[in-house]
C-alpha cells in the first residue's frame, strides 16, 4: 500500500470513456493550506528529543521547499512571458523594416510625381485643357490628368497610411521591449529566490547524519501517509469510479513513464522534471496543450468535482496552487515533488487539495 493508505491500491484505474467536464465545479475540494500542517502541537510534544528536533527540521526543510516552488512557479510564468515577448518583437522588427522600405519606395514615388509637375512648368493640368485646342487632344488629356491626379492622391494616402502604421509598430515594439525587462527582472529575482531558499534546504539537510537523512525520509512518508489516510477515511473513493478518456490514457502512460526521474526546478523534461513541468509534457504526449504553470493550470483549465475526477484529471495543491499532480485513479497521483526527490507515486490526499481540472473534454 505505501503511501496510498490502508484503503487504495497501487493500480491504476482503466482508461476508458469519462464524462464531460463541468466549469466551475468544486472551485475547492480540499481543506485549505492549513491541512498540511498534520498533526497538532501535543502530537509533537510527545517525540523524543532527537526525534522532536528531526520533525522540526523535516517543517522547516517542507516550508522552505514549498516556497521555493512558489517561487518557481513566478519564474515559469516570467519565463513563458518572456519568450512570447521575444517572438513578438520579431515579428514587429519584421513588420518595421518591411514598412520603412515601402514608406521609402513611396516618398520616392510622390518625388517623382513633384518633378513632373516641375518640368511641366508648374501650369496646372487644368489650365492645360482650356489651352489645348484640339477636341481630341482635350479629352486625351482630360484622361491623363484624371489619371494623374488619382494617382497622385492614392499616392499620398499610402503614404500617410504607412507612416501612421511605422509609428504604431515602433509604440508596440518600444511597449514589448518594457514588458520583456520587467518580466525578465521578475525571471531573475524568482531565480535568486529559488536558489535561496533550496540552499537553505539543502544546507538544513546536510547537517544530518547518514541516519537522520534516512529517519526524516521516513518522517516525510509518514506525514504523507497519515495526510492520505485521512482523507480516504473521509469516504471521498466511494463516489470516485471515472474511467480515464483516451487522452488521458496516453498523459499517464507518459507520465508514469517518468518515475524515478529527478525533479529539477524550471525543467521541462525529458531527463528531469518539475511538478508542472510533467504534467505539461504528458498532456502534450495525449494530444492536448495546457499552460506550462500549475497556477495558470489551475486558471484555464475546466474545474471539475472531486466526486467527477478521472484519471488523468490534475489535482492542484495549496491555497497559492503552487503544485500539481496527475490523478491515476484509486486514489493515487503520479508527481515530481521536490528538489532531492524523484518522480514517484504517492496519495492524492496526502497534501491539501485546492481543486480539479481536466485538460481534455
Amino acid at each position: 500500500m505505501g503511501l496510498l493508505g490502508g484503503t487504495a491500491t497501487a493500480a491504476y484505474a482503466d482508461p476508458g470513456p469519462g464524462p464531460s467536464p463541468s466549469r466551475g465545479a468544486d472551485r475547492g475540494a480540499g481543506d485549505g493550506e492549513d491541512g498540511a500542517k498534520g498533526a497538532g502541537k501535543g502530537a509533537d510534544d510527545a517525540l523524543s528529543p532527537g526525534l522532536k528536533r528531526l520533525e522540526d527540521v523535516r517543517k522547516k526543510i517542507d516550508a522552505l521547499y514549498r516556497k521555493a516552488e512558489t517561487a518557481t512557479d513566478a519564474f515559469n510564468g516570467a519565463k513563458e512571458q518572456v519568450e512570447r515577448q521575444q517572438k513578438e518583437i520579431v515579428k514587429l522588427a519584421r513588420n518595421i523594416d518591411a514598412t520603412q522600405r515601402k514608406l521609402t519606395a513611396l516618398k520616392k514615388q510622390a518625388g517623382a510625381l513633384a518633378s513632373a509637375q516641375y518640368r511641366g512648368g508648374g501650369v496646372p493640368s487644368e489650365a492645360k485643357l482650356m489651352l489645348n485646342a484640339d477636341p481630341e487632344g482635350f479629352l486625351d488629356n482630360a484622361t491623363l490628368a484624371r489619371k494623374g491626379q488619382q494617382a497622385a492622391k492614392t499616392v499620398m494616402h499610402q503614404l500617410a497610411r504607412t507612416k501612421g502604421d511605422l509609428e504604431g509598430y515602433s509604440e508596440s515594439a518600444t511597449d514589448r521591449w518594457e514588458q520583456l525587462d520587467a518580466n525578465r527582472k521578475k525571471k531573475e529575482s524568482a531565480q535568486r529566490d529559488i536558489k535561496k531558499k533550496i540552499d537553505a534546504a539543502k544546507k538544513l539537510e546536510s547537517r544530518l547524519a547518514a541516519k537522520e537523512k534516512d529517519r526524516l525520509k521516513e518522517l516525510e512518508d509518514a506525514q504523507a501517509f497519515k495526510e492520505q489516510q485521512k482523507w480516504l477515511d473521509s469516504g471521498v473513493l466511494k463516489d470516485i469510479n471515472n474511467k480515464a478518456s483516451r487522452t488521458g490514457k496516453k498523459a499517464i502512460s507518459y507520465a508514469t513513464s517518468q518515475i524515478g526521474k529527478d525533479y529539477v526546478w524550471g525543467a521541462e523534461g525529458p531527463d528531469t522534471f518539475d511538478c508542472s513541468g510533467l504534467t505539461l509534457r504528458a498532456w502534450q504526449a495525449g494530444g492536448t496543450t495546457i499552460p506550462r504553470t500549475s497556477q495558470e493550470q489551475w486558471r484555464q483549465l475546466d474545474r471539475v468535482a472531486l466526486k467527477d475526477m478521472r484519471p488523468g484529471d490534475l489535482i492542484i495543491y495549496f491555497s497559492d496552487a503552487s503544485h500539481v499532480g496527475m490523478y491515476i485513479g484509486d486514489g493515487a497521483i503520479v508527481h515530481a515533488p521536490r528538489p532531492g526527490r524523484q518522480i514517484t507515486i504517492t496519495g492524492a490526499g496526502s497534501m491539501p487539495i485546492l481543486g480539479v481540472v481536466r485538460p481534455d473534454k
